[in-house]
């Protein structure tokens, strides 16, 4: 006979997606400027805090930190920021220091880029 177990729901009071990074101050500079916040925190951790108070990312020090090589190395996780107008959006990422990795194809409603420190991230529309 299979037995049930059953757990207590775990409270979650935050949620934040960290990217490991060698350059700390760039990647938390870029994605500052994505999510149009401010980096706060020391030379191993920050946050980008936006304007309402919410916490989108963090960035960890990792000096060993090497970037993903696309499509080759295969990729655990990738953040999908879907927006409302796909040519502001690509500029200003290029802006902040994204590179192009794929531009989106045929029926794609997609374009795939690195941040500076090499974490694919995709511009969806």
């Amino acid at each position: 006979m299979k037995q049930t177990v059953r757990f207590e729901a775990m409270e979650i009071t935050r949620q934040t997606i960290v990217f490991d990074a060698a350059d700390i101050d760039a990647e938390a500079d870029f994605w500052s400027g994505v999510f149009n916040g401010r980096a706060e925190g020391d030379h191993h951790w920050q946050v980008v805090r936006c304007s309402d108070g919410s916490i989108p990312v963090g960035v960890q020090f990792a000096p060993d930190h090497k970037p993903v090589n696309w499509p080759d190395n295969p990729v655990r996780s990738h953040m999908d920021l879907w927006v409302t107008d796909i040519r502001a959006a690509h500029a200003k990422v290029l802006g902040l220091g994204a590179e192009i990795i794929q531009l989106a194809e045929g029926e794609q409603n997609f374009n795939v880029y690195a941040d500076p420190s090499g974490h694919p991230f995709c511009l969806c529309w």
